[in-house]
């Protein structure tokens, strides 16, 4: 597909917020709720929206950063109520664009008409960016009081952009783009927020299991309830979320600021004792934008810069003395023989893992479970990867430190609510009863 852009700043922008359009009916939820499976091949969390007319189930890698929804235009989307966001609109304005498609050399369709608005879509899976047209659509999602799923409500012109079908590389089987959750206007939680009027809040519990067992994501407030009757909102630690001024995509406009979820890690302490660390590297630099924690959904493990994944292994390791080591297994650096580790109702009884935050007495905990990854019968390896001497942030928490975690992010105070380890509840992220229909 051959298209032609005209990169030009807009003379003016729109200060005030569009909101989605929704569907004709009195029911307002005050909360939504999506299931979100684990890809055993890529292990990527996967989510399915349903969207266009008629209503096509739409399969797509959650991006807890990722700036908006994208997804592939080009094979087989096909929509009655498809419509391309104009150049120069109040809703480009919106989605921060500062390009149009002047002119798409193919008979109009989604994806691809004139004089539309234009995004950069990331697959933050390969770090690859393109551009593609911003377009609205139907979607609809359930309902829920926070225990049980409700009535189906929808969003008649939830925006989105567009991709080609080359761009899903990377993406787990099946898939057609992206769920962006992060820091914008247009993430599916801030439209879900404008749409719905509820609290500007949103929450993640991703599944351990790559079976059939669903995680949840609910859009607005609590409670979270999860089997058997427990509200996991009640066991949320807080900490701020931090604002990187520097965009972390793959390609971005001038000026913009990152869309990740940052948090202040001040130092790591490994069952108790610090981890020597150079802390320079956990600021964020205000003018390159590099440095920090970062979450993220897309990372399959937690990945660290070189210094501070040796200092963290080799501490590790020290307190984990007695048990002998073995050969590493790729990604991971340090492995151990599982014959002489036992078993406990948070994981295997190895060294805790303290991210300590604004104070000594803030800490997201990792025990065994987020910390330990089992590649074979016998070997289990500590689920950290080394992420090079100058990657663009020092620590990026992934996936598999985040499983059966509740993870709650207000935008509207930028704070983030953490859980720990929902094992020590005697509950688990798959727990939610997707079966009732009960609201």
């Amino acid at each position: 597909m051959a298209l032609t852009h005209n990169f030009l700043l807009f003379c003016s922008l729109f200060p005030f917020f569009i909101i989605p359009s929704l569907s004709k009916t009195s029911f307002r939820p005050k909360a939504l709720v999506l299931p979100v499976s684990k890809d055993a091949s890529s292990l990527q969390y996967v989510t399915l929206i349903n969207q266009r007319t008629p209503l096509v189930p739409v399969k797509l890698t959650l991006d807890l950063g990722g700036q908006f929804q994208w997804v592939d235009c080009e094979e087989g989307y096909v929509s009655s109520s498809y419509k391309p966001v104009r150049c120069r609109s109040a809703q480009c304005a919106l989605a921060r664009s500062k390009s149009c498609i002047t002119e798409c050399y193919s008979s109009p369709r989604p994806g691809c008409n004139n004089n539309t608005c234009a995004v950069l879509p990331d697959n933050t899976v390969t770090s690859t960016a393109t551009s593609g047209e911003v377009g609205q659509d139907v979607v609809s999602i359930q309902s829920t009081d926070g225990s049980n799923p409700g009535r189906v409500v929808s969003v008649n012109k939830l925006i989105f952009a567009c991709s080609g079908t080359r761009f899903l590389e990377g993406l787990a089987s099946g898939v057609k783009g992206m769920a962006g959750f992060g820091r914008t206007k247009i993430s599916l939680p801030s439209q879900f927020s404008a749409a719905f009027s509820f609290d500007r809040k949103f929450a993640i519990c991703l599944t351990s299991s790559a079976s059939n067992a669903k995680g949840v994501v609910f859009f607005g407030d609590g409670p979270y309830v999860l089997l058997p009757g427990i509200d996991a909102s009640k066991f949320l630690i807080y900490t701020p979320l931090i604002l990187n001024p520097v965009s972390t995509a793959s390609a971005y406009f001038e000026g913009e600021p990152s869309s990740d979820y940052f948090i202040g890690v001040k130092s790591i302490k490994i069952n108790g004792k610090a981890v020597p660390l150079n802390t320079s590297l956990l600021s964020i630099d205000r003018i390159q934008g590099t440095g920090g924690t970062k979450i993220s959904t897309v990372n399959p493990y937690t990945v660290m810069e070189t210094t501070i994944y040796k200092a963290v292994i080799a501490t590790f390791v020290k307190e984990l003395a007695l048990v002998p080591r073995v050969a590493s297994v790729a990604p991971f650096g340090a492995c151990f023989n599982s014959t002489n580790i036992g078993s406990t109702r948070v994981g295997p009884p190895v060294p805790q893992i303290d991210l300590v935050l604004q104070s000594s007495k803030v800490s997201w905990r990792i025990f065994g479970a987020n910390s330990m990854v089992q590649v074979k019968s016998d070997v289990m390896c500590l689920g950290f990867v080394d992420g090079g001497l100058n990657p663009s942030t020092s620590i990026v928490i992934g996936g598999y430190q985040l499983e059966n975690n509740l993870l709650q992010f207000d935008l509207a105070t930028s704070r983030l609510g953490f859980s720990s380890s929902l094992l020590f509840r005697q509950t688990t992220c798959a727990n939610f009863n997707f079966t009732s229909n009960n609201v």
